[in-house]
């Protein structure tokens, strides 16, 4: 069994550009999984190009990102998704921000349509989903319960605990990253989540200020850390940390119906 899963990472961002090619050497190497998640056409396109030849160690989830919802053309969209499904592993990055609309001029309710328009793709094609909440938490976990998903993540979850209680009982997934190695707040959040819904990211290339001094993610030099964390946090060895995110991670992947 592969050792460790980067559930939520921008492989196709521009920044990992110049050494792709090394990071996807480094995963086989290491036995490392990348859930790697576009955020418009654009990268998704990219995604095809770049991994459909390293399906071992790249799982493809392709959407439109909040940010994008404005400008993506989302027939567009779903069309070449629908063309490319054999390659597609779920649907990601989506969801809704609810800083977007003061800051950079998208419009709530257009983000709402895309985003359904996205979990209906994923309900059709049976496609788990990697979800951005970022001050949207309430609304997404009103909109879920109205599809048929076949795995839900909330990926860096940053809610309350109450909202994690109603993300556990709505059998969703929820991920945390490097900043587990430094927020207290993640580390209580952790200790409150069910075992087996607890997965680890990158979110590369976000950069850390707090720890590796500010350089951009990658899953084969942080995760290791975040699993440490992880284990430290739940108090089990880093061998089990890593199997149980391994086990989670896959059931999310393929999980059933909820």
């Amino acid at each position: 069994m592969l050792l460790l899963y980067d559930a939520h990472v921008h492989l196709t961002d521009g920044e990992y550009s110049g050494y792709i090619s090394h990071v996807i050497s480094s995963l086989y190497a290491m036995k490392i999984v990348a859930c790697s998640v576009a955020v418009d056409l654009e990268t998704t396109k990219k995604s095809f190009r770049l991994f459909n030849d390293h399906k071992k160690v790249v799982r493809q989830f392709v959407g439109i990102h909040p940010e994008f919802a404005a400008r993506e053309d989302l027939d567009k969209f779903v069309q070449v998704a629908r063309e490319n499904m054999a390659s597609v592993d779920g649907i990601g990055e989506i969801g809704l921000d609810g800083t977007y609309e003061a800051e950079r001029g998208v419009p709530y309710g257009r983000q709402k349509q895309v985003f359904c328009a996205m979990l209906a793709l994923a309900e059709s094609t049976g496609k788990p989903v990697s979800i951005h909440s970022r001050r949207s938490l309430d609304d997404i976990l009103a909109i879920l319960p109205s599809y048929r998903l076949q795995g839900a993540l909330l990926h860096w979850f940053a809610g309350s605990k109450k909202q994690l209680a109603k993300s556990m009982e709505m059998g969703l997934y929820v991920s945390y990253g490097p900043a587990l190695v430094y927020s207290e707040d993640k580390k209580v959040l952790l200790k409150h989540t069910q075992r087996d819904r607890f997965l680890v990211e990158t979110d590369g290339p976000v950069r850390y200020s707090r720890c590796f001094e500010g350089k951009p993610a990658l899953p084969t030099s942080f995760l290791p850390s975040v699993v440490a964390s992880a284990a430290a946090v739940l108090g089990v060895t880093y061998g089990e940390a890593a199997e149980m995110t391994a086990r989670n991670t896959e059931a999310f992947l393929g999980s059933q119906q909820l």
